[in-house]
């Protein structure tokens, strides 16, 4: 049996280090902690507590807030083969 993913409307943000993709995660996007780890400066990564654990978003990865308020990562390449831009309502 074969199924289609039902049409969901997420919200998501792409992870910069920068200071604006970090108010936008928080503001926007509602992530809070923000926390971003400089072990490897040259490689910051942020950190987010999803409903598995503790997982990591490298900087150019999604960070999708899904239907139920959970947050996850998401490689820009399989964002984009998953998700198009949707209409503001």
């Amino acid at each position: 049996m074969k199924y289609r993913k039902k049409p969901v409307v997420v919200e998501a943000i792409r992870f910069f280090d920068t200071t604006e993709s970090m108010l936008a995660l928080n503001d926007e996007l509602g992530l809070d902690p923000v926390r971003v780890s400089y072990k490897d400066p040259k490689h910051p990564v942020l950190k987010i507590e999803t409903l598995e654990g503790m997982m990591i978003a490298n900087v150019g990865d999604y960070i999708i807030k899904g239907v139920n308020g959970e947050f996850y990562p998401c490689k820009p390449d399989i964002f984009n083969k998953t998700y198009e831009p949707a209409e503001e309502s």
